[in-house]
């Protein structure tokens, strides 16, 4: 239909009708032929960074844009209509029963996730972008067993996050290279939408995750000037708010706001996926080990100086400073419970306003009504970019402080195999958002197990409980164990088996995957009929 693209799935035709439109595929083929180089050269070179802290050279704020950081005159673009208030943020996959519930809970935004929440089988890709082009048209009214789902008034603000860099759509190839996901995406949702979004007193908003340099922000405004300019539409429409949810990118986060000066809409504290960047990015470093994953709360010091300095460089830029997640979702059936996880919620969000924050994110439409509340007895205005925290000093020890109270236990070591192994099965059976002993996981929480795993057997920690050396053979016997009691209508033995074999095999690799979702991706797309050699073996 287009020159040099080729579409490699026969997975939902009616929807592939609907979204691959041939203008469409002649945009995805136009950004791919301008920035798919860029692309390239800036993932190698995130490869060339960890090479140099591999040999002991410490991450630091960059001197060649200490120029930027020191000009107080410059700021970022006033927010786009619709996000003056941000106060609290619902997040989640796509699909049509998810969209309306979160477009309708009450909260000030949805963040319609095509990422981390959101397993990318070619169907939930595509389908995902029905759904949220019938949402801004106000046609994703639907019945399903027996109950109808309709779109109320003046539902949240859509905001949508793409894939990271570092991540093909490998279904769609232009001159016979997998597309950029992230341009997949982001393209797809702005081609179809974005002047109806802007008829409607709206614009095409996004979250943008996983960069590691200014630089890969700068491919982004490129991208979105490029895009505005293509469908006739002036520069300065979009908006973009930046997960800093990597450690290097802690480093460059006012560089990061520079590049993204005239589109971008505030940072957020990313705050799972930073933790397993911490590791991943030190993982040279056995100073850098870290305890059960519990213990690594917002408090300690390496997190609490993160978000100190994200708070201040948002406000000192005039954006939105946003929070992190909180998971937990209600307990039923067991009041006391549900009372203890509920008060985490509150203290969580009280933490957050507090010191400065200007919104939050939940997982669950009913916990809406508690982060509301801390928001709106703390935050009486519609943000709080006048709260400069001018008090802050944040020196690069500070980032990379490792000093976390806590051990490594039995118990942390069984939690972490069985959550890896629930999460990635169910991701490979197309659900990329699931529960989990009362929290909303997604691949975060995946990626910080996998790699606690990897470093406590690759440091030979000793479990606190017995003394007991981790080691790979250990972790077997515990993958074997746990992974037969995880089998359910979400989670079947094919995929728990590929999962098995893939945690048992990182564990004794020299150095982690940058990404369990890169490594099993594969899976997928030969599910979704592209060639078998997508299928890279990685076990």
């Amino acid at each position: 239909m287009v020159a040099g693209v080729q579409i490699h799935s026969t997975q939902a035709q009616e929807a592939q009708q609907q979204i691959l439109t041939e203008d469409a595929l002649k945009f995805l083929a136009a950004l791919h032929r301008t920035f798919e180089s860029t692309r390239q050269s800036l993932l190698v070179a995130r490869e060339t960074v960890q090479l140099r802290l591999d040999a002991g050279q410490q991450l630091d704020f960059p001197s060649e844009t200490a120029h930027i950081r020191a000009d107080p005159s410059w700021i970022c673009a006033a927010p786009g209509p619709g996000l003056e208030d941000r106060r609290v943020e619902i997040t989640g996959p796509t699909d049509r029963k998810m969209v309306i519930n979160a477009l309708n809970s009450g909260t000030k935004t949805f963040m319609a996730d095509f990422e981390d929440a959101n397993s990318p089988t070619f169907a939930n890709m595509l389908n995902g972008q029905v759904n949220l082009r019938d949402a801004i048209r106000r046609q994703i009214d639907f019945e399903s067993g027996g109950k109808s789902y309709k779109l109320k008034e003046n539902p949240a603000v859509l905001i949508v996050r793409p894939r990271g860099w570092h991540l093909d759509e490998p279904r769609v190839t232009v001159d016979n290279q997998p597309m950029s996901g992230s341009l997949f995406d982001f393209a797809l949702y702005f081609f179809h939408n974005a002047h109806e979004l802007i008829k409607r007193g709206s614009g095409p908003y996004y979250y943008l995750p996983k960069m590691e340099h200014y630089l890969e922000a700068r491919l982004w405004n490129d991208v979105f000037n490029f895009s505005q300019s293509y469908i006739g539409l002036p520069h300065g429409i979009i908006r973009a708010t930046v997960l800093i949810e990597t450690l290097p990118a802690a480093f460059q986060m006012e560089e990061i706001l520079f590049e993204l000066r005239t589109h971008s809409a505030g940072l957020n504290c990313g705050r799972w996926d930073y933790i397993f960047s911490f590791i991943k990015r030190r993982r040279a470093d056995r100073a850098a080990v870290l305890p059960d994953r519990k213990d690594v709360t917002m408090e300690v010091t390496f997190m609490d100086s993160y978000v100190r300095l994200l708070i201040q460089t948002c406000h000192k830029r005039r954006v939105a400073a946003m929070g992190g997640m909180s998971a937990q979702i209600p307990i039923k059936n067991d009041p006391k419970a549900n009372e203890i996880a509920m008060a985490k919620v509150r203290a969580d969000k009280l933490r957050e306003v507090t010191n400065g924050h200007d919104g939050t994110w939940i997982a669950h439409p009913l916990i809406n009504e508690i982060a509301m509340d801390v928001f709106n007895q703390h935050m009486l205005g519609p943000n709080q970019y006048h709260i400069r925290r001018e008090d802050v000093r944040v020196a690069a020890a500070d980032l990379l402080n490792t000093k976390v109270p806590g051990v490594v236990t039995l118990e942390g070591v069984r939690s972490n195999v069985a959550t890896s192994l629930a999460y990635s099965a169910a991701w490979l059976g197309g659900n990329g958002c699931i529960p989990l002993n009362w929290l909303m996981e997604d691949a975060a929480t995946a990626e910080i197990t996998r790699i606690q795993l990897w470093q406590w057997v690759k440091y030979g920690i000793r479990v606190a409980d017995s003394g007991e050396v981790i080691t790979a053979a250990w972790i077997d016997g515990l993958v074997d164990e746990i992974a037969p009691t995880l089998k359910s209508a979400a989670i079947n033995e094919e995929n728990l088996s590929i999962v098995a074999r893939y945690l048992k095999a990182q564990v004794r690799k020299e150095w982690p995957s940058e990404f369990l979702t890169s490594d099993l991706m594969g899976y997928l797309a030969v599910r979704d009929g592209c060639p078998a050699q997508w299928q890279r073996s990685v076990l």
